[in-house]
């Protein structure tokens, strides 16, 4: 009979699928998204997208963690799924102090933040004494404790707060990356680093999904307050198409390779940066459905710098971190991806453009984009040890 610490840790007969509690984790995030957007569709300035950023960074952190978490230990087991509630409740507190987290609202965020991250740690490194993986959750719980501190000072003074929160992300953001190296206990080895490829491709897939349904929420939201006048039609029509398109050039055709790769790569490499990706992913998503609104609110409005930069911006943030993700699954570059960020910057500098017409401009590279991947795909052949 396997010891208390064991009946902790996820076996090797354990279901990779997501569990129902980790599906249930995914919807504060729901809330998370639509903060975000609204946060930065009321101050469309580079201050504002950087404030936004920062809040988004601290938001989805949350949920790589976790779902690092769920693939470690045995969903199953009480004190898991109880860990997994309370970090459901964490993420939909920090969702709640979004709108304003750098005013009013920090020491919520930053406690909410906190509260997940050490409960955690605290949890299965007292269940885990004397089981080896012990030194794994205790190195994970120390960077947290440090990087505590800048979260929950922060919270406290308003005046310091970015810039301590943004010390306080890079412990968080670098600490995975190098191992997180504790005195007396080294870093953390490759194999405690181990990540179940079909288990974190999935949850990334259905993290993007949510993210898509911010998109197309906003969307359909935006059309509705209309006049569903033939132009607001169009736009919200091609906002639609925009996130399918996206949502295809996610899964095809590295997001479908990620389980493999992550399974056979370097967990401290791989494992770690595909989720610095996604960030940039999900950044984009959120300016994507801001841009949406924008489109949809007013349609044929020209001269709009700001709205066209976020239009094209959102896509464009999605390709580049697209671009990176299958640089690193595939070791090569997409060149039509690239020359669409060229199509996209071309197009931000045509300022007399109505705002539908440069949505049908993110639609139809995203669309051009798809099909010469779909293209691609028939041609391609990994190099040897891919």
């Amino acid at each position: 009979m396997a010891s208390r610490p064991e009946r902790l840790l996820r076996g090797g007969g354990s279901p990779l699928s997501a569990s129902f509690l980790e599906l249930f984790f995914d919807l504060a995030f729901v809330l998370a998204l639509s903060q975000l957007a609204d946060h930065l569709l009321h101050d469309l300035t580079v201050v504002g997208a950087l404030r936004t950023a920062l809040l988004l960074a601290g938001v989805w952190w949350i949920w790589v963690t976790t779902t690092w978490f769920a693939d470690w230990y045995d969903p199953q087991s009480p004190a898991v799924r109880w860990l997994l509630v309370g970090a459901a409740l964490g993420s939909l507190l920090t969702g709640v102090a979004i709108p304003h987290a750098l005013d009013g609202r920090g020491l919520l965020f930053a406690g909410a933040y906190v509260s997940v991250h050490l409960a955690r740690g605290a949890v299965t490194a007292f269940a885990l004494r004397g089981h080896p993986r012990q030194s794994r959750a205790l190195r994970i719980l120390c960077w947290f404790s440090v990087s505590a501190v800048p979260w929950l000072v922060g919270g406290f003074l308003p005046q310091w707060r970015v810039p301590l929160w943004l010390l306080a992300l890079a412990i968080d953001l670098t600490g995975p990356r190098i191992g997180w190296p504790t005195p007396g206990m080294g870093r953390i080895g490759r194999q405690e680093l181990h990540l179940a490829g079909e288990h974190f491709a999935e949850r990334y897939q259905q993290i993007m999904i949510i993210a898509l349904g911010e998109v197309v929420l906003v969307a359909g939201l935006s059309y509705a307050d209309s006049d569903l006048a033939l132009a607001q039609t169009a736009a919200f029509l091609l906002v639609f198409a925009t996130a399918v398109l996206i949502g295809l050039l996610y899964v095809t055709p590295a997001g479908q390779r990620l389980g493999p790769a992550i399974e056979h790569a370097d967990p401290s490499w791989l494992g770690v940066i595909t989720g610095y990706l996604h960030l940039l992913m999900i950044a984009g998503l959120v300016v994507t459905a801001v841009g949406g609104e924008l489109s949809i609110a007013d349609p044929l409005r020209t001269g709009d710098l700001t709205a066209v930069l976020v239009i094209l911006g959102g896509p464009t943030l999605f390709l580049v971190g697209r671009i990176l993700f299958s640089a690193a699954i595939h070791r090569r570059l997409s060149w039509p991806r690239v020359v669409a960020l060229f199509v996209l910057a071309g197009a931000a500098a045509v300022l007399r453009l109505p705002l539908l017409a440069v949505s049908a401009v993110a639609a139809g590279v995203a669309l051009a984009v798809v099909v010469l991947d779909h293209a691609g795909i028939r041609s391609y052949r990994p190099p040897p040890g891919a």
